[in-house]
């Protein structure tokens, strides 16, 4: 694409090619390690392709999901509810593009990453694109058991000339 104009926002997008167990011993991985990233992984698929079954699937059935929103804080219980709060945020967008999601890990709590941009934004905010980012932070055992959110709301896109 040397020398031609641009069309699109470049988009990154990146792939976890190499994961650094720091629970590793002389013995090998903790137990459950890497399923606790295949979870989260699970979890992502389900958000950016909309399949908020799948997402559902990945969450335990008594979930604490809080949520710094630009509202103020918010928090929900159980796996349906959870499941439901994020297809209000994402499931009715005519046009839907994931821009990039990430997966990785702090001192034992699993990180997630998403910036999600879409048309029209929910709750009538506008018909033209918006873009919003997300990073939450999960407590996975055999499935997400807590979820804490921070969001950074429904920004519309701003074009440049």
């Amino acid at each position: 694409m040397s020398g031609e104009y641009r069309t699109t926002p470049r988009l990154r997008v990146r792939t976890v090619t190499n994961v650094l167990n720091t629970n590793d011993t002389v013995d090998g991985p903790s137990p459950g390690g890497p399923a606790r990233w295949s979870i989260a992984g699970l979890f992502l698929e389900g958000l950016t392709t909309r399949d908020y079954e799948r997402l559902a699937a990945t969450l335990h059935q008594g979930v604490r999901f809080r949520a710094l929103l630009p509202p103020g804080p918010s928090e929900w219980h159980g796996r349906a509810e959870t499941a439901d709060v994020l297809r209000s945020w994402f499931g009715q967008s005519d046009r839907f593009e994931v821009v990039d999601a990430t997966v990785g890990e702090i001192a034992g709590r699993l990180q997630m990453t998403w910036r999600i941009r879409l048309r029209p934004a929910p709750f009538e905010i506008g018909d033209g694109w918006h873009v919003i980012e997300q990073h939450a932070f999960a407590d996975i055992a055999e499935s997400i058991e807590t979820l804490d959110l921070v969001c950074s709301g429904f920004r519309a896109e701003r074009t440049t000339a």
